[in-house]
């Protein structure tokens, strides 16, 4: 591994001082979890890391704003999120996904800034945070942005983030009490693995069909995105098996599955068939057994 400069600045100006909107061999540190590992494999070789632990305090919280929407912090550990009360309440879908993402020594140290920013599509909360309508907050010496999750995540290990721009907190609507969510994740090698795919479903119910329906998939492609023509087919259909592989049918037809070491092209497609079907059949369980 090269020498690199390491830098720790206290406060959110000086970190982005630090930065440069030019330089791609300057990156921020937040939890390093991925970072450090594309070092240690030489895939990034840093001329300077601007380490985020400063900030902890400045870019940790959690807790409901005044509209009821969740805000957390960028440098939140996702293991905070996995046993928080109230991220079980207000997102009861995020805190089932969490105990399976990755392992419990990564959960320790990811954050949630860094598990975005990364922009790996493998990754389990972004497909998860499309179908429930969260933005991201930005800062640069610009200024600060807001930016809807789904404008987020540009490209193969792309975002919408400068060079010279952090993510500072994570924004997550209220959700309604009726709702139905739900996470489907499949590996193909270890259980605690990166997703060979990952389905996302949310949906609200009215008069016993489905008024408003989003559904989301996640590591196949090359960036998590939502599945418009499978959500169509949902519009209006009641919550029943016909309707669910339907629907999971022509998500398998709209993906462009990217083929790598957990499957083949063809062989993810048949997954985002079997899972999104299987999420949705899960959501609707899921969201009868809350309700009671």
């Amino acid at each position: 591994m090269k020498s690199f400069e390491l830098s720790e600045p206290a406060t959110l100006s000086e970190a982005l001082d630090m930065l440069d909107a030019e330089d791609t061999s300057i990156r921020a540190l937040a939890g390093g979890t991925a970072l450090l590992l594309m070092m240690k494999t030489r895939l990034f070789h840093p001329t300077r890391l601007v380490s985020l632990r400063g900030l902890r305090d400045e870019l940790s919280e959690l807790a409901l704003g005044r509209g009821g929407e969740l805000r957390i912090g960028a440098m939140t550990r996702l293991a905070e999120l996995e046993y928080s009360p109230l991220v079980a309440r207000a997102v009861p879908v995020i805190s089932r996904a969490l105990p399976r993402l990755a392992n419990v020594r990564i959960r320790n140290v990811a954050t949630v800034g860094g598990h975005l920013a990364h922009g790996d599509p493998h990754m389990d909360l972004p497909p998860i945070l499309l179908t429930l309508g969260a933005r991201v907050r930005a800062h640069s010496p610009r200024g600060e942005r807001w930016i809807d999750i789904g404008d987020f995540f540009v490209g193969y290990y792309q975002t919408a983030l400068a060079k010279d721009e952090l993510l500072t907190e994570l924004v997550i609507p209220p959700q309604d009490p009726g709702v139905h969510a739900w996470y489907e994740k499949y590996t193909a090698l270890s259980a605690d693995d990166w997703p060979a795919v990952g389905a996302a479903v949310w949906f609200r119910m009215d008069q016993g069909a489905i008024a408003e329906v989003r559904i989301a998939v996640g590591a196949a492609t090359e960036r998590p995105e939502r599945i418009g023509g499978a959500e169509a087919m949902l519009q209006g259909s009641a919550p029943e098996a016909a309707a669910f592989a339907r629907a999971a049918e022509a998500a398998a037809e709209e993906v462009n599955p990217l083929a790598d070491i957990r499957g083949s092209a063809s062989y993810k497609r048949e997954m985002v068939r079997v899972h999104v079907r299987r999420a949705l059949e899960c959501a609707l369980k899921a969201g009868a057994s809350e309700a009671q």
